[in-house]
């Protein structure tokens, strides 16, 4: 049974503001975050603090010298008509797949939010869906919220630009093309960070039974429904995507644009 849902989004900061620049990067844990992040740094006028890795959130809320800030759906939102906002999300079942892996496989100790959740290491997968399902979004570790709940306030998608991790290369590009409508500096080529998994052909290995499925369909439903309306479940679960689609876009031209 799917978990009861809060009512509003956030839970926390998600998104990253830059104050120089009308740019802001909702972060999704899983998502190639840690990649977009490096990308980002590339963007900062003066070398960060040291200390401090790109990957961690108290990066950008303090060790930028003010260049940058981590701030809530409810802010960004607010900030929709004036900066480009721009997230990636990803196959809540690959997803999935990667958080258990890395958190509960990989590492030597599980994460203190996971095991406040009642997860322990090397637990079987179809458990360890049991246990996600049945936890309320407010105690979720943040590897596991559902990515609708981090890009939306009150069932409104906060970004303007949502493109999808299984197409990275093709939207990075259209993501870059939108940043140069908008007069903001050039960003790069994407750098390749903890990539740890290929993704589609062992998710059959997880998701082998009707109930393994079901578990994750029904806690990340709006995921599914929001993001990869247009892709058959079944199809989802093997990894497969029936169809690439363009990038989600919602946002008003900027004045001056070269579009």
């Amino acid at each position: 049974m799917m978990a009861p849902r809060t009512s509003e989004s956030g839970l926390g900061e998600h998104f990253i503001q830059f104050e120089r620049i009308p740019l802001i990067y909702g972060r999704v844990p899983k998502v190639a975050n840690s990649s977009v992040k490096a990308a980002l740094t590339r963007l900062l006028d003066e070398p960060p603090e040291e200390g401090l890795r790109s990957t961690a959130d108290a990066f950008w809320r303090r060790g930028t010298h003010g260049e940058t800030s981590m701030i809530d759906a409810t802010a960004a939102l607010h900030r929709r008509g004036t900066h480009l906002i721009f997230s990636f999300v990803r196959n809540p079942f690959d997803r999935l797949v990667s958080a258990f892996n890395n958190k509960l496989i990989e590492i030597a100790s599980v994460p203190g939010a996971m095991e406040r959740m009642g997860l322990e290491r090397h637990m079987p997968f179809e458990r360890f869906l049991e246990v996600v399902a049945g936890t309320d979004d407010a105690d979720l570790d943040v590897h596991l919220l559902p990515q609708s709940t981090i890009l939306c306030i009150d069932d409104v998608i906060v970004p303007g630009f949502i493109g999808k991790l299984e197409a990275m290369p093709e939207h990075w590009q259209v993501l870059r093309r939108r940043m140069r409508q908008w007069g903001l500096p050039a960003l790069g080529r994407l750098p390749s960070k903890n990539v740890r998994r290929s993704g589609k052909t062992e998710l059959l290995h997880y998701f082998n039974s009707p109930r393994t499925i079901e578990l994750a369909f029904e806690r990340y439903r709006q995921d599914f429904e929001l993001f990869y309306p247009d892709q058959p479940i079944d199809e989802l679960a093997l990894g497969n995507m029936t169809k690439t689609s363009a990038p989600w876009e919602r946002f008003v031209q900027p004045v001056g644009s070269l579009a």
